[in-house]
């Protein structure tokens, strides 16, 4: 990263946490090295969230599709997918992530991404397909929502324009959110495994790919239980139920089983495998480096969900 952007990021996180320390107080608190702190704790938490639990950095930027879980190549984050989503990933039409380094954000403030973020309407006041889980994030915490816009801030700026999408439908069928009130979210105590887990299962926008699709989009009534088929030209892949059936789902796995999953395959050896078709969609590589506490709480919070027993064949032919 160029050290004059990030002294230039830094600022601008330093002004954005500064709504959250009294400027009309005088004691110690106050002090610049404070503010200093509050900003590198608000940058660490944005890169947290873009790249190991919302992991926005993975969408938003080119994929080795030759490795397992198809890692981010370096140099590339931020700066748009490499491929686009197709009828494939149940998008009615094709469409490309867009660029979200900051040389196509320079002109947006941060209000207007995380409303971008939380609503699904661009500052064009196009709607945006819900591949992009803004029904998600406008559950998310003011301060994460300016966390992740304090971090993306701080990405490399990546000369690149994504091409232009092109639907068969009008995006307004999306169904954009009204203006999500964020004010009013809150983060529940870490203690309280279930809930706090259901934030991070929140953050991490699981059900969009764990949620199968019926006739008018995912079936929420089978939330969590998978069968959702990615088929294209890279692999053909079926999307694992994770409901706590135990023939079908997670429900006979351990604490530490379903830890120790995410942590065996972010492995650099697992990483460096070439799987060819028989690949997955599911982003190891970033999930799997998610706090410990965080795994846990994921777990505990997936083990009150309904069973539903759905079979899953992981490749079908």
């Amino acid at each position: 990263m160029h050290a004059r952007f990030l002294l230039t990021a830094v600022m601008a996180a330093t002004i954005a946490v500064s709504s959250f320390i009294s400027c009309n107080n005088n004691q110690s608190g106050t002090t610049s090295e404070n503010k200093n702190d509050s900003a590198k704790q608000l940058l660490e938490r944005g890169e947290y969230i873009a790249t190991k639990a919302a992991v926005c950095i993975d969408c938003h930027s080119q994929r080795d599709t030759t490795l397992f879980s198809m890692p981010v190549i370096p140099g590339t984050e931020g700066g748009g997918a490499g491929f686009a989503f197709t009828k494939a990933e149940a998008v009615p039409g094709v469409l490309w992530a867009p660029n979200i380094t900051p040389y196509a954000l320079k002109d947006r403030t941060d209000e207007e991404i995380i409303k971008t973020l939380t609503t699904g309407i661009n500052t064009k006041g196009d709607t945006l397909f819900p591949i992009m889980p803004y029904h998600s994030y406008g559950r998310l915490t003011k301060y994460d929502l300016q966390a992740v816009v304090a971090y993306i801030r701080t990405l490399k700026p990546i000369e690149r324009t994504v091409p232009e999408r092109k639907f068969f439908i009008p995006a307004a069928m999306f169904g954009p959110l009204p203006a999500a009130n964020i004010e009013n979210n809150t983060m529940p105590d870490p203690s309280d495994k279930v809930k706090y887990g259901q934030y991070m299962v929140t953050m991490a926008a699981c059900t969009e790919c764990h949620t199968p699709m019926g006739p008018q989009g995912p079936d929420f009534s089978k939330v969590f239980s998978g069968g959702f088929v990615f088929d294209n030209a890279v692999l053909k892949v079926a999307v694992p139920n994770i409901t706590p059936d135990s023939a079908t789902g997670i429900g006979s796995w351990s604490e530490e089983t379903f830890v120790n999953k995410f942590r065996a395959n972010a492995t650099p050896e697992v990483l460096q495998t070439k799987p060819g078709r028989r690949n997955t969609f599911m982003p190891w590589s970033m999930y799997g480096k998610m706090k410990e506490e965080d795994l846990r709480a994921i777990y505990a919070y997936l083990r009150t969900v309904k069973p539903i027993v759905n079979k899953v064949e992981k490749y079908p032919e």
